[in-house]
């Protein structure tokens, strides 16, 4: 059985009530104590200055009667001298009583005195005590006293009834108002606790009624500035997660069409070649050649599929490995010059440096050959593409400018999506190198993230557009430049 609530309404509620009502029960029993202190040392006062004027009443009586004894004097001031409710005893030094007050209303004080004096306490040097009386309590206070060279006990003893009461009337009222106000603060505790997270009930419920299929909704802002906080940050990572929905959907729908079209080709043409029972050998070559250009072109994108999924589980790991960069511009350059010379296009290698870089070559590769594919397949017929090397601030620069008609700036923080085109009117059925599926800049923007750099869109405008990679160099080196130039010219 659990002793300790579940709900945090009512765990606030407990210890509202616990921190209130302890602190209260302890100002009370303080208040109480010292009230009841204060009361037993009012008493004493007026015990005292009672038994201080009996004493100069006594002095006096002794003076007025020269001839009279101590025992009479004594006598006749106890009968002259009376103070209301305070009964007044005065016993000699073997505790007997010489003089008291009367009537005694009660056990006499002198009786108390003597029992005092017998259980052992010197009377010289006075005392005060609290006894037991009929039901109540008396306070008696004995002071010395001197008479014609004999040592007396003068004592006092007046009734605590009346304190007594005050105090219980004190007690019934704290026993009544202190459970009435620590159930009231529990009561305002749990109202002020239901108020205060009647917000996030609200947040919860609607947080239980968004799904995938309703996530622009946000939950209700208000409440106080840490529930505002709260709600604020929930609503980001919904943005976020309704941004990576949709970014999601749409890379599945750009993933779906895209294979949708080379295994359509391939079933199609399959369809027609087995409709025939007999074809030529070229016929067959023919249909053959169409499949394994489709087949190239589906095994590209469920590669470049395969690649961005592993760098977005983080199982992409590069193979760190001592490379120059240098070696890996020129090797990507050669690799499509064959390409660029075919659509007419001039490629340039205008200034590489020596940079060693610690990475993964294929990948790193796969990098510079996107970027080319790229620039070539949007520089049209007579333009160029060119390639640099520079080292700035511990980084090495690679940019690839092409003369091409530049992306419009509207869609310039698109161009990094995956399935993004600029043109997507152009045809799909250009069996080069440069032919694609919208993968390539995605692709090369992971690559370089992953080993520590950025890609970026530099600059873009008609005739001119910059792609550069940053890669950050471990260790300086001594910068050296080696300019080269590669051109491609179109055949004649």
């Amino acid at each position: 059985m659990r002793s300790w609530p579940s709900s945090l309404r009512s765990r606030l509620t407990l210890w509202y009530t616990v921190l209130l009502g302890l602190p209260l029960i302890g100002f009370a029993v303080v208040c109480y104590l010292v009230f009841a202190r204060a009361l037993l040392q009012r008493t004493d006062r007026f015990i005292g200055d009672a038994l201080t004027a009996f004493a100069r009443e006594l002095v006096a009586e002794r003076r007025a009667a020269a001839g009279a004894g101590a025992a009479q004097a004594m006598r006749r001031t106890v009968d002259e001298v009376r103070f209301h409710d305070l009964h007044i005893a005065i016993l000699d030094s073997a505790g007997r009583v010489v003089a008291e007050s009367a009537p005694a209303p009660r056990e006499a004080a002198g009786e108390s005195a003597a029992a005092f004096a017998r259980a052992g306490r010197d009377a010289a040097r006075g005392f005060a005590l609290t006894v037991p009386r009929d039901g109540g309590r008396d306070r008696i206070i004995g002071r010395p006293l001197a008479v014609a060279g004999q040592r007396f006990l003068l004592t006092g003893s007046y009734s605590l009834r009346d304190s007594e009461e005050l105090l219980a009337r004190i007690r019934r009222v704290f026993l009544v108002a202190i459970p009435l106000l620590i159930g009231c603060a529990g009561a305002g505790g749990y109202l002020l606790a239901r108020r205060s997270l009647r917000p996030v009930a609200s947040m919860a419920a609607r947080a239980a009624a968004i799904s995938a299929s309703n996530l622009d909704e946000r939950l209700p802002v208000g409440g106080g500035d840490e529930l505002v906080g709260l709600a604020r940050v929930l609503n980001d990572l919904l943005d976020r997660l309704e941004g990576s929905f949709g970014q999601q959907r749409r890379f599945v729908a750009d993933a779906s069409h895209e294979l949708r079209t080379p295994t359509a080709i391939l079933r199609t043409e399959a369809d027609i070649t087995l409709a025939r029972p007999h074809r030529e050998e070229a016929e067959y070559r023919a249909s053959l050649g169409v499949m394994q250009d489709a087949a190239r072109r589906l095994t590209r994108i469920v590669d470049d599929l395969f690649l961005l999924a592993r760098a977005d589980a983080g199982h992409l790991v590069p193979e760190r490995r001592t490379l120059y960069l240098e070696d890996l511009v020129h090797d990507a350059t050669r690799a499509v010059a064959s390409v660029a010379q075919q659509r007419g296009v001039r490629l340039e290698l205008a200034g590489v440096v020596e940079a060693q870089f610690q990475g993964d070559a294929d990948l790193l590769g796969r990098l510079l050959l996107n970027l080319l594919d790229n620039a070539i397949k949007f520089a049209p017929a007579g333009g160029s593409v060119t390639v640099s090397m520079a080292r700035r601030d511990a980084h090495c620069e690679i940019s690839v400018v092409d003369t091409g008609p530049g992306i419009p700036p509207e869609v310039q923080e698109r161009v990094f999506e995956r399935f993004f085109r600029v043109d997507v009117a152009r045809s799909r059925s250009d069996a080069s190198a440069t032919s694609g599926a919208g993968l390539g800049l995605a692709i090369a923007r992971r690559v370089a993230e992953i080993h520590g750099g950025e890609l970026e869109l530099a600059e873009s405008r008609p005739g001119r557009t910059v792609f550069r990679v940053r890669l950050p160099l471990e260790r300086p080196q001594a910068p050296g430049t080696r300019p080269q130039e590669v051109s491609v010219l179109p055949e004649a």
